[in-house]
């Protein structure tokens, strides 16, 4: 349920969050370099002539209208990083758990040496620093 908002935004981050939406969304409608660098530094204006402004409820109201600009102004399609949410080989590559080279056959691990001696420091150091922190399992048994 990433898409509740779980905590409170700032007024300058959604300005920020505003900014790169719509920079994005800018890049969708123009494919072409010199295109949208010159939308983009309208876009940039349009943002500047309101930064000075100190009345709360007139930025508050700015603010909302330039999201719902942006929401109605939406590209039907927008261009999305293609490992991002939405993109086309978002989840594509599988991440295979730290746990499944514990399974290595010795023979392999021997292929790597370095990094099997460093690896076995770090588990090392993890279970002590787990330890410190909740304890040993049999402290808890007994």
């Amino acid at each position: 349920m990433s898409y509740l908002t779980t905590e409170l935004i700032s007024h300058a981050r959604r300005v920020r969050k505003l900014y790169k939406d719509a920079a994005r969304m800018t890049q969708s409608y123009y494919h072409d370099r010199h295109l949208f660098r010159y939308h983009a530094v309208l876009l940039r204006a349009r943002f500047d002539e309101h930064k000075e402004e100190v009345d709360m409820v007139k930025i508050k109201k700015i603010l909302q209208e330039g999201e719902r600009e942006l929401f109605l102004k939406q590209h039907p399609q927008p261009q999305k990083f293609a490992n991002s949410a939405g993109g086309v080989a978002f989840g594509r590559e599988q991440h295979s758990p730290d746990w499944l080279l514990d399974t290595w056959h010795p023979l392999e691990k021997a292929q790597y040496p370095e990094y099997f001696a460093k690896r076995e420091i770090r588990k090392k150091e993890f279970i002590e620093r787990w330890e410190k922190k909740y304890g040993s399992p049999e402290q808890d048994l007994h």
